[in-house]
Formats: C-alpha cells, structure tokens, sequence
C-alpha cells in the first residue's frame, strides 16, 4: 500500500508539473480543467495498470533457476542449507501504527467534511428562499458574502442590487457548468489522500479555474470596466468552506482580473495537451516495468518456499516443514499464489510461490484453500480445472508441441554442458549443467572490478538467459548494484560454451534459465586459496570443501563414502543440532516478529573441533548473534576434514533462519 501511495503522489507531481510550466497561463480554461480533473483520477488508476506488452523480462514459470554462484573469498566457505528455527512470541496491536494512524486521519478528515457539509445545510434551512429559474436563492441577513452550492446561489442581504445582478451571471456559470461536483470529488479525495499535500493544491488549483470560467462567461454581458471595479470595491469575507464557490475570495481578485486582461489563446497552442501522451506513456511503462522488476527480485527469494513430492504421497520429513513454510507463506501474503507442477517422467509435483500478476500456463486450474481461521490462499495447479476434482492419475498434458521456449518442468531433454552427455536422466543433465555453469563463471568473473569500483560486502547479480535451438546462449540480461557487475555479468554468461540443445517432442527448443551470483568482498578474513591447492598443504592451511579429499564427519556420518553425502548427511545433522539447541523464547524477550535471517560462519580444525575464536554471526540484533555463536560452539566433535592425508581446517556459513509465528493479543 505504501508503495501504491507513492506511485500516485509522484505522478500527480508530474501532471502538476506539466500544468504549471506549460498550460496555466492559457485561456483554454475548460480544457484545463479536465486536465486536472482526468489526471487527477490517472495519478489513482495509473499503479493498477498493466500493460502485458511493456513488460519485457522472462515470465518465472519458464525460467529454470540454478543455484548460487558464490564469487570472491567466499569460494573457499561451503554453504550449508538454512536452518528453520520457528519460534512464537506475542505481539501487542500498537494504536500507533502507521495504519492506524492513516484511518485516524480518514476518520478525522470525514467528520470536517461532514462538519462544513452542515453548515451549508443549515444556511439553506436558516435563510429565506426565493425561486430564480431553476437557481434557488437563499438571502444572508446581515452578510455580504456571496457564494453558491449546486442550484443554491447564497446573496448577502448588504449587497446592492447591481452587485446582486452581477454576482447571479457569475455564479450561474457555476451551476450550469456543475462546479461544485468538481469540489465534491475532492473533498472525497481528502478523506482518502488526507496526507498528501498535491491533492489541496489540485483542489486550489481547479477553485481558480472555475473563476476564470465565470469571469469570461459574466463579463460578456458586462462591461469589463463595471466587472474590474465590482471586483475591486468587494474584498470581503466569505463563508470559508472548500466546496463552494465564492465570489469574493481576496487571494483569487488579483489572479483573475490579470486572466481577464489577457488575450484568448491561438488555437495552435492546443498541441500542449498533446504533452499528456508521453508523460502518460512513460508512466505506464515505468508502472509495467516496476512490477516485473520486483517478481525478477523476488522470483529469487521465493526460491526457498519450493519444495517437491511424490504424487499421492503426504510430505513427511524435511518436506513436511518445507510444506509448513511454503503454507505460511501464502496465508499471510495475498499478493502470492502457489502453482503446482507435475514432471510427467518422475511424477513428483513441484510446488512453487509465485506473485499474482504473473501468467499463469495454460493447463492450470485455479484452487482456493480455505481454512477454519478465515485465512485462505490460492494455488494453480497443472490438469486440474477450475472448480473441479482434481485426479492426480490422470492429468491432463500441457501442450508444448508449439512452443519455443520449454521449461525444464516438462522438456523431453534437457540442453546438455560440454562433458554431461554420458548422463541419462533430466535430473543428472541439469545438475551437471548447474555444476558445470557455476565452475565456469566462478573461473572467467573479473573479480578485479570490487577494487575498481571501490565495492564492499556482498553484492547479489541476478541473470537471466536461455540456451536456445542450436545450443548457444541468447537473451541475457542481467540487474546488479552497479552497472559494471551487470555488464562483466553478461558478457561472462554470453561467454558460455556452445552445448547440446534442449529437445522436446523431437524439435529443438529454447530453454530459459535463472542464475544468481553472490560476489562476496572483503567481509570474510580467509586467505586466497590457489589453484593447485591439492599440491600445496601446510599444517594450518584451510581448504575449500569443493577440493578437500575427505570432509569432516558428523557423528553418525561415518558409514558414507562420498563428499556429497557426507555434505548432505552434515548439514542434515547440524540443522536439527541448531534447531534443537537455540533458544527460541528469544523471540518474545526481543519482541521479534516475523522471519529473522542469522548468518554464520565457522570452521572445523585439524582436530574435528569448532574453533570458538573464528565464530562470526551476522544478525538483525546483537542477542541473536550471540545465541548462534553459543549453539555453533557447542557443535560435537568431528572426523576433521584431510588432504593429502593430512589433517585441515575445512571453513563453512551457516544461514539460520528464525521464524516467529505471530500470536495477537490486545493492548
């Protein structure tokens, strides 16, 4: 919501920015106000727009997306899987919050309306009427103020009666022309938009204009010279109520005896509405091109919420608490939907977290999960129609024969990396594509460019791509920090060997791909490992677990044979070690809510141990930090990791991931 705001308060700037430079010192008063008045309801509309064709980025649904590529010192740190710690904690509804200050604000703006909306009442009600044509005139005993309000023209009893002849041609402009509507729709914009100073101005703005529009409509049945000193002589107050129309108000005599003074406009001068195409285009695609922009960086993110099953198997295990997140997830975001995707060849249905505005393939029907709390959340799935059963056994196909471009999800076979073609499964080709792909940019990324640009910390590179129907990489684009990372990022990609294409139902086919690099600076105090580190072993040297012949083991790991399953069998280990030990309560003595993302680093010695003096967390607060250095120190200990058979110290991050349910309790 805070960003729909902002979109609109910056697109009224720029129409009142168009205004003011180009078209208010114009006579073509009606067509300025319906300048004002139709980009005052664009500026509303503009953010909820979008047009399909402006948006020019890969939709996610066809994207395969590899793993991280970790440039910079953190080549030598393995990543473990994140940890997901849930804890609870109770939170206290502020009566300060920024919403509810903004109904505060609404209600407050409402009662005022509802207040001056009264008071013109109440001087139609208190005051004599009499009949004028279809104008009803209400004499103000003891008043010279002059104003009107629909077909009600309110006349000071003081004024004299050539004053009353020409104040009734005046304000009759306003009421034929409908005026107050104007006013109206406004001050139903004040309730809303209370806060947003651009909305009173458009509002003064359109009051000067409907004088403008009497003046030149009254004066041609007066002469200008009675009009100027009929003006002049009258400066005093009137009822100050912001949806009428007064006809004396001191602030506007000046303005508009000058507007009457000058000539009328040329025609040709009316090419400067023509001004609005532009501006509006560019606001369109600026509006497109946000919201694409936002689902290309969190597509990303959401990630971490996909997890796979086996088709008419209940998820257990580590995907049951997968499961559990990717639920959560959506229950508490109604911006995203689940799609659930099925891989004919291995019938395991991957479901994934996806924002609302994207397209969703053919083949997918709608579902809406509704639970007993009132929550419910949506979810595409493959085969299944709207509204109907879904029999996992029988879905239907998704038709791909006229594609061009294939995702992986239901590709006959996947492009194939220089080196994977003795592989025969799908799942095997893309891992080692994946493997392949991130060895190759880890090798050929100028990492030179942190010191040139003067870079620090972590720097995240998003890249998009696609091996198309002979095998070369086309389409790559890329978003960074800072434009030499994006630029060193495709031509690096762009670089990519020539590889076997993807085929499905015997065509050739293009295949698109995600790829996020994490270039890690100068945060992380390791030494630089070289090449031909598995010639060179000291006793203290720390060596990557991607060349270590034998990494540590877990207790419980010994009987494994290979790195990758000690890996896994480790980080399994180490997650439920975390997620046992932290002390969750944290949650509520910090009054965390929400998902809180830990960082740690650590490193397993000659001698199977934790180093406690090399334990590094990251946190969004400092007590956090604390805990997960406590819970990292107290780790077992392991078979140290060797190289040339001779023990070393084998580095590794940790991301832990604190997430705190909420439980809501009144203040």
């Amino acid at each position: 919501m805070v960003y729909y705001l902002l979109q609109t308060i910056t697109f009224q700037l720029c129409f009142l920015l168009v205004y003011d430079v180009f078209l208010k010192r114009e006579t073509f008063f009606n067509w300025n106000r319906a300048y004002l008045l139709f980009t005052t309801l664009l500026s509303v509309f503009l953010p909820f727009i979008k047009i399909e064709s402006f948006k020019k980025a890969v939709p996610e649904q066809f994207v395969v997306a590899l793993p991280e590529v970790f440039l910079g010192q953190t080549n030598k740190i393995i990543q473990l899987d994140p940890v997901i710690i849930k804890g609870e904690t109770t939170e206290v509804i502020s009566l300060f919050s920024w919403q509810n200050l903004f109904y505060l604000g609404m209600l407050v703006a409402l009662i005022l309306f509802v207040f001056k909306l009264y008071k013109v009442i109440f001087l139609i009600k208190s005051n004599p009427q009499t009949k004028y044509g279809k104008l009803s005139l209400v004499s103000l005993f003891n008043s010279t103020n002059a104003f009107s309000f629909f077909n009600y023209v309110f006349l000071g009893e003081q004024l004299s009666q050539k004053e009353k002849a020409s104040i009734l041609r005046h304000e009759m402009v306003h009421v034929n022309q409908k005026h107050t509507l104007d006013l109206l729709f406004f001050e139903l914009l004040r309730i809303v938009f209370w806060f947003n100073p651009l909305v009173y101005i458009y509002q003064n703005k359109l009051i000067t204009l409907h004088e403008f529009i009497a003046d030149s409509q009254a004066v041609k049945h007066q002469g200008k010279k009675d009009y100027y000193q009929n003006l002049l002589a009258q400066v005093f107050q009137t009822k100050r109520i912001s949806f009428i129309n007064p006809f004396y108000k001191q602030s506007l005599i000046k303005k508009r005896i000058v507007m009457l003074q000058k000539s009328k406009s040329k025609q040709v001068h009316l090419f400067k509405y023509a001004l609005l195409i532009p501006v509006v285009l560019t606001m369109l695609i600026y509006s497109a091109c946000t919201v694409q922009n936002e689902l290309i960086d969190q597509n990303l993110e959401l990630s971490s919420y996909t997890y796979e099953i086996k088709m008419g198997e209940s998820p257990t295990g580590e995907n049951a608490i997968k499961y559990e997140k990717y639920e959560a997830f959506l229950k508490a975001n109604s911006n995203y939907v689940g799609w659930a995707e099925l891989n004919r060849e291995t019938k395991v249905a991957t479901y994934s977290v996806h924002h609302k505005d994207e397209k969703v393939p053919e083949g997918f029907g709608e579902w809406t999960f509704n639970f007993e709390d009132g929550r419910s959340y949506i979810v595409f799935m493959q085969g299944a129609d709207k509204g109907g059963e879904i029999n996992m056994s029988e879905l239907s196909k998704q038709d791909y024969l006229n594609a061009l471009d294939v995702p992986f999800s239901v590709i006959d076979e996947v492009p194939v990396f220089p080196g994977c073609e003795y592989l025969s499964t799908n799942q095997e080709k893309r891992e080692c594509v994946s493997k392949n792909i991130s060895i190759y940019v880890n090798k050929n990324f100028n990492t030179k460019i942190a010191d040139s640009l003067q870079l620090k910390g972590r720097q995240r590179i998003n890249v998009i791509f696609k091996i198309d129907t002979e095998g070369h990489v086309t389409d790559v684009r890329s978003r960074a920090p800072h434009p030499a990372l994006e630029e060193e990022a495709i031509r690096v990609i762009s670089s990519l060997p020539k590889m076997i294409p993807g085929v499905h139902q015997g065509k050739k086919v293009n295949v698109p791909y995600s790829l996020p690099i994490v270039f890690q600076l100068a945060n992380v105090e390791v030494d630089t490992v070289d090449d031909k580190l598995n010639d060179i072993v000291s006793e203290d040297i720390e060596v990557p677990f991607s060349v270590v012949e034998n990494a540590p083991v877990f207790p419980g790991c010994e009987t494994l044979q290979t790195n990758e399953e000690r890996k896994k069998c480790m980080s399994k280990k180490i997650s439920e070690f975390v997620a046992q030990k932290f002390n969750t309560d944290l949650g509520n003595q910090l009054g965390l809510t929400g998902r809180q993302r830990l960082n740690v680093i650590f490193k397993i010695d000659e001698f199977g141990s934790v180093t406690t003096d090399d334990i590094r967390a990251r946190a969004p607060h400092k007590v956090l930090e604390e805990e997960a250095i406590r819970v990292i120190s107290e780790l077992p200990k392991m078979t140290p990791g060797t190289q040339k058979e001779k023990t070393v110290k084998v580095p590794y991050s940790l991301p832990i991931i604190f997430t705190v349910d909420k439980a809501k309790k009144d203040d």
